[in-house]
């Protein structure tokens, strides 16, 4: 019988639609294009391959000298401008604030077929050492409030591009969607003394029911109340609000859980579309006991349709548990 259930941090509603739910490996993709690593290893039309560096965009590479590993680049068509004041304007129903801000390209590897589950334990590092870099640099700018750092992977996840790479931005607001998370992790500080992540994380380590992947610094799990097949979050054992405040020596760690997730991803579901997002607390709010940063997976493998549109509940139609045990397997 299906049932609802709800994510205790968010506290939106899930419909796990047990009645018609598929068994995980029903996800696995029927591709109509090559996997990621059948591409060519160049491809002579793309901007982020070698030989086609547009060096008027480049912020830095990595190593500065020699063949690159890796390139920071502003981006080509950018949604945000990195000079000029904020001005902010309010003339009664129209608000408006200056479109300043940062709009940044990571490309992550210099092959074509690539991707993070396919990539070795220190280039999965090395793409984790700049979203820390980057957003710390962005985040002394005094006119900026929320970085945000994402990745998508395939069509369906809103990539343009094939080449493996992820986008970093800095906008001078706090979005309406991290203001929720945070107000609903305070209201539950505020009820019980303590960080509903940090709750959440406990309860998924004692029960053992969906995680997937653990090492001694983080966890990756599907959530209780996945909105969607395989909707993961991996959390650091060790509560901090900012991921920006992370120590270098725990990357390690970090790289080893994304590096092992993506791996099964890519595996176990036939390279399915994905977003990676890392939610973090605005840049200028201090470490608290409350919000807690975590980056969530979520594979695109389903739509969403009028009743998600109208209701702001997903159905899910598959059953978390059994999400996660396909993966460990």
């Amino acid at each position: 019988m299906s049932e609802l259930r709800q994510n205790i941090a968010t506290r939106e509603w899930v419909i796990i639609a047990s009645e018609r739910a598929r068994r995980p490996n029903a996800f696995t993709e029927t591709r109509q294009q090559p996997l990621t690593a059948e591409r060519p290893p160049h491809d002579p039309h793309c901007p982020f391959c070698v030989g086609n560096e547009e060096l008027d965009l480049e912020v830095e590479r990595h190593p500065a000298i020699g063949a690159w590993q890796l390139r920071i680049v502003r981006n080509k068509y950018p949604a945000l401008h990195d000079h000029g004041p904020v001005v902010r304007h309010f003339d009664g129903v129209r608000r408006t604030i200056s479109g300043y801000g940062y709009h940044e390209v990571l490309v992550e590897h210099p092959n074509h077929n690539t991707t993070l589950g396919l990539m070795t334990h220190a280039e999965v590092r090395a793409v984790l050492a700049v979203y820390l870099s980057r957003g710390k640099a962005m985040s002394t700018d005094p006119r900026i409030e929320q970085i945000v750092i994402f990745k998508n992977h395939g069509e369906r996840a809103g990539a343009s591009l094939q080449h493996p790479h992820s986008q970093i931005m800095a906008v001078p607001v706090v979005p309406s969607d991290i203001r929720h998370r945070i107000e609903e992790a305070r209201r539950f500080f505020d009820d019980t003394g303590q960080c509903v992540f940090c709750t959440m994380l406990a309860d998924e380590v004692a029960r053992n029911e969906r995680i997937v992947y653990a090492n001694d610094e983080f966890v990756a799990f599907v959530l209780y109340a996945a909105s969607s097949p395989f909707h993961l979050w991996i959390l650091p054992r060790k509560h901090r609000a900012s991921f920006f405040h992370l120590d270098e020596s725990e990357l390690d760690g970090l790289a080893d859980v994304v590096r092992e997730v993506f791996h099964r991803l890519y595996y176990r579901l036939n390279d399915p579309d994905f977003n990676l997002v890392l939610r973090s607390t605005p840049a200028k709010e201090p470490e608290n006991g409350y919000f807690h940063w975590y980056l969530a997976v979520v594979p695109r493998l389903s739509y969403m349709a009028g009743f998600e549109m109208g209701s702001g509940i997903f159905i899910n139609p598959s059953i978390p548990e059994a999400c996660a045990e396909f993966l460990r397997e």
